[in-house]
């Protein structure tokens, strides 16, 4: 079964990477899903919550303030400018 490969890093550290079935991230213009198979995308990213389903079905939500969002072939690429991990601390995927 096809999953998402996920970073979710900011300035100064790794948040989490890992495999996901989803991730869920506050677009500049609304929130936006990713699922597998997503098409290209590159989006700036605002105030929010990123949340990720490890493909284990584990739940990590991580508050951010802004950064961008990068979707291809699966790789999913979070840059965030500030992130506080609200599920999930000390996490890291598989």
């Amino acid at each position: 079964m096809a999953q998402l490969n996920v970073d979710l890093v900011a300035a100064d550290r790794k948040i989490w990477s890992g495999d996901a079935r989803a991730v869920s991230a506050p677009a500049a213009d609304g929130e936006i899903g990713i699922l597998v198979n997503h098409s290209p995308l590159l989006s700036v990213l605002g105030e929010g919550t990123v949340r990720i389903t490890g493909s284990n079905g584990e739940k990590v939500a991580v508050k951010v303030t802004g950064g961008f969002l990068s979707v291809d072939s699966n790789q999913v690429m979070l840059v965030v400018d500030d992130a506080e991990v609200l599920d999930g601390a000390g996490v890291s995927g598989h």
